[in-house]
């Protein structure tokens, strides 16, 4: 055609790294241990849960309401209301999404106009840059910066910390919204009270939307404690919290995700829903509504499969961060989510001069070598970060340990050998 073809909001937001990554790990005998996502089946009651949904009444094979399966919102509306100290209304708080990717693109289209600027604290989930500027805005880039463990201790993902001014200083009269995900991915960094009440604080003093990414809000270790951020005073009224069926019962295909909110700002999300996807598949949100039933009988006590699954998931972690310190990877202890960031700063050091090209950062470089010769799959941690500050962030990899012990083993085999090819 001789008329420009793609629309405008797509230029600069075409390439996908994940793509070139996905595509290199099909062409070798690989571990993936790089894409969150279970390499297991979930919880036995979702299995049967889904298997009911497909199987029972017929009319779940029908539309329901375009915002959400009444059972499911109902559900979503009473379980979270709890948490965050709110009366949600099932019809006006609640809308499900197509997983919770749907639930940030909806919240984007809806809220963010030409010319807003968006607040991202990096390193960041690689979908808010673009859709942010898919919507007209302006992203605008805040980085959690390291601060080394004492010597001899394992640095963690709460050694990551915000500077007070600088985020201060992001804020501006163009600021519409502020993008907040805790558990972070990819470093497993769950925010202190005291961070998110920097973080609401400033919002409440800039009238801004948080738009808060908690998919993994049941994914915590040792002890730490999740704390959703509109759940703190003056927040309900200004914060969209998402949230992730498939994060939650380890079913991502499941692809059910959630938004709640305050009716004056999701009623413009349900205007950007009625007008894209309308509706969401009736039968998986039949199934999760069996779920959230099943969990809300053992929410708090040892049966619940959301205390469960984070302890087991201890377990992988800690086995993780073993095995790849045999072969001078330096992991960093994440508070929570499904993954943990390894520094590669040695083997920078050491093999500085990987085949790529002159401007690719350092650690996907890395991360293809590790590929081609080592068969383990990681993802670069540069892709999580805005392409100024990529060249700062280029010596870490991130590694997925939400996997079967199959899988786990299976990397410790090709790890054993790497070590092996180090001994002199």
């Amino acid at each position: 055609m001789a008329k420009q073809l793609p629309a405008r909001r797509l230029d600069g937001i075409d390439h996908n790294p994940w793509v070139e990554f996905i595509k290199l790990s099909n062409e070798y005998d690989v571990v993936n241990l790089g894409q969150g996502f279970p390499d297991f089946s979930p919880p036995d009651f979702a299995v049967k849960a889904f298997q009911q949904a497909t199987s029972g009444d017929f009319m779940l094979n029908q539309y329901t309401m375009a915002f959400g399966y009444p059972p499911l919102t109902k559900l979503l509306a009473s379980f979270f209301g709890k948490l965050l100290g709110q009366e949600l209304d099932p019809f006006k708080n609640v809308l499900v999404t197509v997983g919770a990717y749907g639930a940030l693109f909806t919240a984007f289209q809806a809220l963010v106009d030409k010319g807003d600027e968006v607040i991202i604290i990096e390193p960041a989930f690689d979908c808010y840059e673009p859709m942010t500027l898919m919507a007209g805005g302006r992203p605008v880039f805040v980085s959690l910066k390291p601060n080394p463990a004492p010597k001899g201790q394992l640095d963690t993902s709460s050694d990551w910390q915000l500077d007070p001014t600088e985020l201060a200083s992001k804020f501006t009269s163009r600021t519409k919204a502020l993008v907040l995900n805790t558990p972070n991915n990819p470093l497993g960094k769950v925010f202190s009270k005291a961070e998110l009440e920097l973080v609401a604080g400033l919002c409440q003093q800039h009238d801004t939307v948080c738009i808060a990414d908690e998919v993994y809000q049941w994914l915590v270790y040792d002890g730490h404690q999740h704390v959703s951020i509109a759940s703190l005073p003056g927040m309900w009224g200004r914060t969209l919290t998402i949230g992730s069926a498939g994060k939650s019962f380890s079913a991502t295909g499941w692809k059910v995700g959630w938004v709640l909110g305050p009716d004056n700002i999701m009623k413009h999300l349900r205007t950007v829903h009625q007008n894209s996807v309308f509706h969401c598949p009736t039968q998986a949100q039949a199934a999760v509504a069996q779920c959230f039933e099943q969990e809300q009988q053992h929410f708090g006590q040892p049966s619940s499969y959301f205390l469960q699954f984070p302890q087991a998931m201890q377990l992988n972690r800690d086995h993780m961060i073993h095995s790849l310190q045999s072969v001078g990877l330096k992991p960093l202890t994440p508070q929570g989510s499904y993954f943990l960031i390894v520094d590669i700063s040695d083997f920078k050091s050491t093999m500085p001069s990987l085949p790529g090209a002159v401007d690719e950062p350092y650690d996907r470089r890395f991360a293809k070598w590790m590929i081609k010769n080592k068969g383990l799959v990681a993802i670069p941690v540069s892709i999580f970060f805005s392409r100024p500050h990529q060249k700062d962030f280029d010596h870490y990899l991130r590694f997925c340990f939400v996997k079967d012990e199959a899988t786990l083993q299976a990397m410790d085999e090709r790890l054993q050998k790497w070590k092996a090819e180090l001994q002199p």
